[in-house]
């Protein structure tokens, strides 16, 4: 039966409810939701998620194999050819840009931290070409420390589920912060993307075949027939 249009909460208590019963729909309906990004250390993640800028996943994960094998640690980007950087990730896009941005911070790494990537938000932050997103990213992933990470998917999602009006990412990352417990913040964070990416696109989302239709007060603004809704799915990963 198709789901009807629901009202916004009417309080922060119902929102809150609301916002929790949203992640743990999304948690049944995208068990295998993880970061898509391969790595084996922080130093990997951090350096792919640079990479991922404007860039699909997919295409990142196929590139670092050998970035990985040829800088091991921070002090080989730090002292490598650009040249040789820029011609293994050139694949990604933006491959000069993003080169200048990884032998920065590694850089820095080697200069104030001892080659080893920081397990601290701010320290993170303090990184040339590094914000909020890449360092949530990594927090997350690489430590274990709960963190939002707010991308197209994420902050459009949070406004179709009434869960903020605010398009500054930080802004965003705090309103949800405020609506769903710590612990979840990281996997949250991985099941808005997963659904963002496969089911509530951008342009026409799939209503009809929406783990959270029940729950979003956006129902409708896309295709609400079941079985047409559920032939616009894509599986995943998507990148």
């Amino acid at each position: 039966m198709p789901a009807r249009p629901v009202a916004p909460a009417t309080s922060r208590l119902a929102l809150v409810r609301r916002a929790r019963a949203v992640n743990r729909r999304l948690a049944e309906a995208y068990p295998d939701a993880r970061c898509e990004l391969d790595f084996t250390n922080p130093l990997e993640l951090l350096v792919a998620t640079v990479l991922s800028a404007q860039c699909t996943d997919v295409r990142v994960n196929q590139v670092t194999p050998e970035l990985f094998a040829r800088f091991p640690d921070a002090q080989s980007y730090a002292s490598a050819d650009p040249e040789e950087i820029e011609e293994i990730i050139r694949p990604t896009g933006f491959f000069r840009a993003k080169t200048r941005s990884i032998q920065g911070l590694a850089r820095e790494l080697v200069d104030k931290h001892d080659g080893q990537v920081p397990g601290r938000l701010e320290d993170l932050v303090a990184l040339p070409g590094v914000g909020r997103k890449t360092a949530n990213v990594v927090l997350g992933n690489a430590f274990g420390v709960p963190g939002i990470t707010v991308d197209t998917h994420v902050g459009r999602l949070a406004r179709r589920l009434g869960w903020t009006e605010e398009t500054d990412p930080v802004k965003v990352e705090h309103a949800i912060g405020e609506l769903v417990e710590r612990r979840e913040w990281t996997m949250l964070s991985h099941r808005l993307v997963i659904h963002g990416r496969r089911t509530c696109f951008a342009r026409r989302p799939a209503c009809g075949a929406c783990p959270v239709a029940r729950l979003c007060p956006s129902y409708g603004i896309g295709e609400t027939d079941p079985e047409r809704a559920a032939a616009m799915l894509r599986p995943g990963p998507q990148g």
